[in-house]
């Protein structure tokens, strides 16, 4: 799949705002595999294709997640925001012919997290957060931790993410904690190895 193919897929499916949020992920995610040593086209078509089912309706996307015989945690059917990155991934895949694997896993892991995330993952996961057209009390440090550290960053949002959940009593998903505590393993070892 080709950037412009990418775009006129996600064009008819997203409105002019999140059409907007999605060149901007594409375009630090881009700018992020340059700095850290990732496929700068893998990064674009990633951060172009990463919320592409986000705006199809709630139940709309419960019965295309069913139709996919994907089977939701009890955490997962309570968190509508984390839907369109499990549904989007078997989207492209199932309906798009998306074989990429580092693809798919980039769109899957984008918006929980997980331990053992590939750099592309990474990138995709860091770039949703620091995108020029975020605006959030903090962002500004989060972009310069990007600039430098990749995993700083990552744990920085992380820890933000599970904070904000947690202010709102609102489920955490257990992939995401696990992404923040190998995280701060990384951290440790890094440290250690250092020594």
């Amino acid at each position: 799949m080709t950037v412009q193919e990418a775009k006129a897929l996600i064009r008819p499916m997203l409105d002019e705002k999140r059409y907007h949020h999605s060149m901007c992920v594409a375009k630090e995610a881009v700018r992020l595999a340059k700095r850290f040593g990732a496929d700068p086209e893998k990064a674009e078509l990633a951060g172009i294709l990463h919320d592409i089912v986000k705006q199809i309706p709630a139940e709309k996307q419960l019965q295309m997640l069913d139709g996919f015989a994907i089977i939701l945690t009890e955490t997962e059917r309570k968190s509508r925001k984390i839907w369109h990155a499990i549904l989007g991934a078997a989207y492209l895949e199932r309906e798009c012919g998306v074989t990429d694997p580092e693809l798919l896993s980039a769109v899957r892991w984008h918006t929980t997290g997980k331990a053992g995330m590939t750099l592309l993952d990474r990138i995709v996961f860091t770039a949703d957060f620091v995108s020029e057209d975020r605006e959030y009390k903090g962002v500004e440090k989060l972009r310069r931790l990007a600039e430098k550290d990749l995993n700083a960053a990552m744990l920085e949002g992380t820890a933000f993410t599970i904070a904000d959940l947690a202010s709102h009593e609102a489920l955490i998903h257990p992939d995401t904690v696990s992404l923040y505590n190998s995280l701060l393993l990384e951290r440790e070892k890094a440290a250690k190895a250092e020594k």
